[in-house]
């Protein structure tokens, strides 16, 4: 398969996928490595796609109206609370949809979470931990934004109290 027919193949599997995809996925579907993989997700990006990587792979945002509501929290915790953190927020219907540090030198610097579930917390914990990779707030003495998504407001509400009542939100 043409590079370009694959990057096409990848686009409408994206496009089609109901979660996101590992690079280490398409890798073994398209018979060449995940570094191969990150460098035609990065060409597709270079021509305008909006392709999101977040801990569970590549997905494209999706592009329905959601009747769903958002907020931006400021927290600050250390690495062992992330895990209480998160599922704070998952254990009440929430979706922590980014990190966002403020660095002194890059500016705002934005990793992509989309995490929405249980699962998708031990499975971002675990992944940090054996990475041994480092959180982006300890660029920033803990502080972080989120933006969480939740379906209704009240649900939000709930979880900005339940952050509060923990000690996780910077006032």
């Amino acid at each position: 398969m043409e590079t370009t027919e694959r990057r096409e193949a990848i686009l409408a599997m994206l496009t089609k996928a109901e979660r996101p995809l590992t690079g280490t996925e398409l890798a073994v579907r398209f018979g060449v490595s995940r570094q191969v993989i990150v460098q035609d997700i990065a060409l597709l990006r270079a021509a305008g796609e909006q392709i999101l990587a977040t801990p569970q792979g590549y997905l494209l945002p999706q592009l329905q109206k959601s009747d769903n509501v958002q907020a931006v929290v400021a927290c600050q915790h250390s690495r062992e609370e992330i895990e209480h953190e998160l599922s704070l927020v998952v254990d009440l219907g929430g979706k922590i949809l980014d990190v966002v540090v403020e660095h002194p030198l890059y500016g705002e610097i934005k990793g992509n979470l989309m995490i929405a579930s249980r699962r998708d917390v031990q499975n971002f914990v675990k992944q940090m931990d054996s990475s041994q990779a480092q959180p982006l707030a300890v660029l920033t003495a803990g502080i972080h934004l989120h933006t969480i998504e939740a379906p209704t407001a009240s649900v939000l509400d709930e979880i900005v109290a339940a952050l509060r009542e923990a000690g996780f939100l910077v006032m």
